[in-house]
């Protein structure tokens, strides 16, 4: 298990609310400034699980400090940007909880402003039009003991303005020239050596069209958003660490309206799953799932549609802390959350997933009686339903075996057995068909044990689920594992590919369910009794009932 969790640590706080504290406590820049930060996803996929914690980072923190978040769309990549990207993102994030009232903007709102920076900047003598190749840059950013080489570092200013505008009015193919800040060469940060700040991409942009024909490189464009919209600070991800000096010092050469301050925290790595938007991508591409909600997928519709719920996805991200390492965490731990919010709220009720006839024989047929019982123990609130008991029952066909074996408390012939709520019967035998399949399974029912009481004190210890024959749905369970084999599935040299769990998804059709759930809309949970807890489906209609199983209900987490 990952050392991030921490609850001790989790509850006092963390590290990038320290130095918020002690940025308020020097004032400064800070002096009488909200907290102010921002979340600024690119649009070209869907949030996962690592997201998630971002989120929680950014809003969070600013809940914390009383202060404000934006939600950026990071959209200067037209490459691989979508609306439908958009919107989704827009969906998770408030489905999580959390809220940017008006504050929704696009990077690409201020590529005028950044257009002008980049001039700015060359005015300054701190920018030069490069017409180096991306393989030329590459052959000459030397190494630890050697400077970068650029034979366009000295271009005169006048030079530069001219190329540059010509860059935006199109007259250059794509990769023919590059816009170069003007730091270092010989710097021991690779980043600061003379780095890329526009390029040549001559592809419409979802919101802008045609207008740009040059777009700016994330590390240029990030601390001018930040700047603009009066960011306080800029939480983002480890990677960015080794960025941060390039991030300080776009802001300090140009005349930006404020001076943000980045603060990097440890992504979040869960085993037995991939989080590379890529390798989601190609997932859904390529057909190995059905879809970016495929519930097998680690984005937080797939996870949705599985069954989690928010209170489960930000108490998981609180309690994994925030730290400065990078470490992964067991999907055990996230599921351990998931069980825990849903054994406090979901509602019970019985399924058989693998049905067989269980007929009392000693009960009077063309009888049925009712029997009230509680939706939720945990939620006494939450009240009773009603489900119904007649002479046939259906219960799990492993629930019966004709030798007992050691260990083995269901039903054998001999054997008393607790319908759950109902009454305690005793097993008789069973009925074969040509093959030597069970089909019906018999016993005899105590008539002084309604509700499962023992009044005579006698000890029966197998207890087991049942529907009604006469009053019950049927429905279609898919119950789901990991989808990788592999709990590292995309280190190092392996394909990915290669460890797809062709047992990730079991289709169980004929299932019998009470009739209790009737009316139920997705996705809401159902703690089915002995077998885990399971969500309605998204495509379930009142004439074809479909479950998701979320998690089971043995914690491997807290056995560990």
């Amino acid at each position: 298990m990952a050392d991030e969790i921490n609850n001790t640590e989790a509850a006092a706080g963390n590290f990038i609310q320290d130095f918020i504290r002690e940025d308020i406590a020097e004032g400064g820049m800070y002096e009488g400034r909200t907290v102010h930060t921002r979340f600024p996803p690119e649009p070209n996929g869907y949030l996962h699980i690592g997201h998630a914690k971002a989120v929680c980072i950014d809003f969070g923190t600013a809940e914390k400090f009383g202060g404000i978040c934006n939600l950026r769309m990071d959209d200067t990549n037209p490459t691989k940007e979508d609306v439908e990207y958009i919107d989704a993102i827009k969906e998770d994030i408030r489905w999580l909880g959390f809220d940017w009232d008006d504050r929704f903007y696009f990077a690409s709102e201020y590529f005028e402003q950044m257009y002008e920076y980049a001039v700015e900047l060359i005015k300054k003598g701190l920018a030069y039009v490069c017409e180096l190749t991306p393989e030329q840059v590459r052959e000459n950013r030397g190494d630890l003991t050697t400077p970068a080489k650029s034979p366009f570092r000295d271009r005169p200013i006048e030079e530069s303005l001219d190329l540059f505008e010509r860059m935006k009015n199109g007259e250059f193919e794509e990769g023919k020239m590059t816009l170069r800040a003007k730091i270092d060469l010989a710097s021991g940060n690779f980043n600061m050596r003379d780095p890329v700040i526009y390029r040549i991409n001559r592809i419409r942009h979802h919101r802008t069209g045609d207008k740009w024909c040059i777009y700016p490189m994330y590390d240029f464009a990030h601390p001018i958003e930040d700047a603009i919209e009066g960011i306080t600070h800029s939480l983002c991800t480890l990677e960015f660490e080794a960025h941060r000096p390039l991030y300080d010092w776009v802001i300090d050469n140009i005349t930006a309206p404020c001076k943000p301050r980045q603060i990097e925290f440890s992504r979040l790595g869960i085993n037995n799953t991939v989080m590379s938007k890529r390798k989601l991508r190609q997932l859904v591409e390529d057909g190995y799932v059905a879809g970016w909600d495929d519930p097998r997928m680690p984005t937080l519709c797939g996870l949705r549609r599985r069954g989690y719920t928010p209170a489960s996805i930000r108490n998981f991200c609180e309690k994994i802390g925030v730290s400065k390492t990078n470490s992964v965490v067991e999907y055990s731990f996230l599921e351990h959350c998931l069980r825990d919010d849903l054994n406090e709220n979901a509602r019970r009720v019985m399924c058989v997933l693998h049905p067989v006839k269980l007929v009392i024989t000693n009960y009077p047929e063309g009888k049925t009686e009712t029997f009230e019982v509680e939706n939720n123990p945990q939620k006494p609130e939450d009240g009773t339903r009603t489900i119904t008991f007649s002479r046939e029952c259906y219960i799990e066909a492993e629930d019966f075996i004709e030798e007992k074996i050691k260990g083995y408390n269901r039903f054998y012939p001999g054997n008393e057995v607790r319908l759950k709520s109902a009454y305690i019967v005793k097993c008789t035998g069973c009925k074969k068909d040509e093959n030597g399949k069970v089909v019906e399974v018999y016993a005899e029912y105590d008539p002084a044990t309604r509700g499962g009481d023992t009044p005579d004190g006698r000890k029966v210890r197998g207890t087991v689920h049942w529907v009604d024959a006469d009053n019950y749905l049927e429905a279609e369970v898919r119950l789901y594992e990991n989808l990788f084999t592999d709990p590292e599935p995309d280190v190092g040299d392996k394909n990915f590919l290669d460890y797809i769990n062709p047992t990730s998804l079991t289709v169980l059709k004929g299932c019998i369910i009470e009739k209790s759930v009737e009316g139920a809309q997705a996705p809401m949970s159902f703690q089915f009794m002995r077998l885990g807890y399971f969500c309605l489906d998204k495509d379930s209609t009142p004439d074809r009932l479909i479950f998701n199983r979320s998690v089971s209900l043995k914690d491997g987490y807290k056995k560990k």
